[in-house]
């Protein structure tokens, strides 16, 4: 017998269930290949893997070049002469300086960000600028220009870091401690607490003389030029143990910025934690703001920025991240001041130029808080 011939509708039907079913399994293979290509880790792609550690190598490159620049650039000896290394040496103490500070603000800044869940806070609102200005204010206040000398060497450095650590310890154990312990008001108290003892620093300015003045007007902008060099050692063991401390827990850290109720579920003591990393934080604030004095929009510049680059919100990635944007900024802040505008030390300024406008930035470009 003939076989009968299948109709055109039939095998058109045929070829569409074909075409389909190879889309399908196209699809489906697809969607596998890119399962497999991704991971649950913080960084979850190879792109992500890949554009993390370019960046981190080429910020590395412009650290080395501004560490290079700043003891080459206007040394006036020959290139690997003795005296070429010895003005190199005078000046890696500002490197030196810049590495400690930077790395403090770094790690202060995301801590303290991500226990209080908000990205515009620097620890510098709990008041640790306004006691160094008061502390400085008072010595010349009382003193007049000997003050100066008062508030300056190991003995004065160590101290100024044990009054603002306490400071804050008092604050947080009066206030976030307790069973009633809110941290928004402890932010609060910290803001009003700073705000009174910046006006009562500005009071005393105004009954100085003007030569008193101005000695104390240079010691008020964040400078290099400040650090002594008896205070790197103490500067180092303190930010070396509280910022250790600080990357270590950069797991529950983690587990932190999920918020205090998925916190507790997954097994932290959250209150505990936050005074810790408070503390911590203070620590490396105080020894900051006593080194080089005031800068407060550095902490905010460096994080903002890392955590742009990052793309990521592991700490163990955006710490190392921070603390190199850091070193790149403050450093080639250094370099431009140092040979440019012949203001040797006094990063603050461009520090406090540019980190204001990028706190402007981001306000207007998020339009809240």
């Amino acid at each position: 017998m003939l076989r009968a011939q299948p109709r055109c509708d039939e095998v058109r039907a045929d070829a569409v269930c074909l075409s389909a079913m190879t889309c399908l399994t196209h699809g489906t293979h697809e969607r596998s290949d890119t399962a497999r290509a991704r991971a649950s880790g913080p960084l979850p792609t190879a792109a992500s893997t890949r554009r993390y550690w370019i960046i981190f190598a080429i910020l590395a490159v412009l650290a080395v070049g501004v560490v290079v620049g700043t003891m080459a650039w206007g040394n006036p000896m020959p290139v690997g002469s003795e005296g070429f290394w010895t003005i190199a040496q005078m000046r890696a103490k500002s490197l030196v300086v810049i590495v400690i500070v930077t790395f403090a603000q770094a790690v202060a800044t995301v801590s303290f960000q991500t226990v209080t869940h908000n990205r515009i806070l620097t620890p510098g609102i709990m008041g640790f600028e306004a006691l160094y200005r008061l502390v400085q204010t008072g010595a010349v206040f009382l003193l007049g220009a000997a003050g100066v000398m008062t508030v300056t060497g190991i003995v004065p450095f160590l101290g100024q870091v044990l009054v603002m650590v306490l400071f804050a310890g008092a604050l947080y154990g009066w206030l976030f401690a307790g069973q009633r312990g809110n941290l928004q008001v402890t932010l609060l108290v910290g803001i009003v607490i700073g705000g009174g003892l910046g006006a009562l620093s500005t009071f005393m300015q105004r009954l100085l003389t003007p030569s008193e003045f101005d000695l104390l007007t240079a010691r008020l902008i964040g400078s290099v030029a400040l650090a002594k060099t008896e205070y790197l050692i103490p500067s180092v063991v303190l930010v070396g143990l509280a910022g250790g401390a600080l990357w270590a827990r950069s797991r529950k850290l983690n587990v932190l910025a999920l918020g205090p109720q998925a916190a507790t579920n997954l097994g932290i003591n959250q209150r505990r934690e936050t005074l810790v990393v408070l503390l911590l934080t203070a620590v490396l604030m105080a020894v900051s703001t006593a080194l080089v004095g005031p800068m407060t929009f550095l902490g905010f510049l460096i994080a903002m920025i890392a955590y742009q680059l990052s793309d990521t919100y592991d700490h163990r990635y955006v710490f190392p991240m921070a603390w190199l944007v850091g070193i790149v900024v403050m450093a080639g802040a250094h370099f431009v001041l140092r040979h440019i505008f012949y203001a040797q030390g006094s990063v603050g300024i461009i520090i406090e130029l540019v980190g204001g406008g990028f706190f402007l930035f981001y306000i207007l470009r998020k339009g809240r808080l």
